[in-house]
């Protein structure tokens, strides 16, 4: 078996790894970042405003290896290819999968497939192909220990099987801990917090 998730770099929505825990899950305002400007936005308030939406773009940050451009360079591609929206009240939708994979595989050389209907077992099929899987799961995925509160709204990077071959390796954009960031579970237990959906990716050629 390939080992696509040996070369698989380690990278967060926000910009410092020990403030991720501050800012999801004790309010930290993320324009107080020291970093903000590592992730190419072009001001704090922009850094704040967009960086809680892009675990999508942070995957595939991850996914493009260690050439990959900025967090918020990535951002503006996707932006072109409509894979994000803007409400009249400034709201911000998406990650809209049909638009992202378009922009991956014409912008970034990456075969990116939409998974409207994905059972965990095809995620380990997809992994045995060579592939990455963006997975939809509840951001709670960071807590495996407590009952999963719902299903998708969040995007992680599924690297590889386990070395026992049932269970799978993650990336999470939002994890607060090493061990949370680049994460294992059985597949049973990343099932609880999956919704059944995502976009697969592999190098092109």
């Amino acid at each position: 078996m390939s080992c696509p998730a040996c070369q698989v770099p380690v990278h967060t929505q926000f910009a410092s790894f020990e403030l991720v825990g501050p800012i999801v899950e004790g309010g930290l305002d993320p324009a107080s970042d020291p970093a903000w400007a590592d992730s190419g936005a072009s001001s704090p308030a922009e850094y704040a405003r967009w960086a809680g939406h892009l675990c999508g773009m942070t995957c595939l940050r991850m996914a493009l290896g260690a050439d990959a451009p900025s967090l918020f360079a990535l951002r503006d591609g996707a932006l072109g290819y409509g894979a994000y929206t803007q409400d009249g009240d400034g709201a911000i939708r998406g990650l809209v999968y049909a638009p992202f994979a378009a922009y991956a595989r014409e912008t970034h050389g990456l075969d990116a497939t939409v998974h409207r209907h994905l059972a965990p077992t095809e995620i380990l099929d997809l992994l045995d192909e060579g592939r990455f899987v963006m997975a939809s799961v509840h951001y709670a995925i960071r807590h495996p220990q407590k009952p999963a509160p719902g299903r998708g709204g969040h995007l992680v990077l599924v690297t590889s099987r386990t070395s026992d071959g049932t269970g799978v390796h993650f990336h999470n954009p939002s994890g607060t801990t090493a061990a949370t960031r680049a994460a294992e579970l059985p597949l049973a237990g990343f099932e609880r917090f999956f919704a059944g959906r995502g976009v697969s990716l592999r190098p092109a050629g």
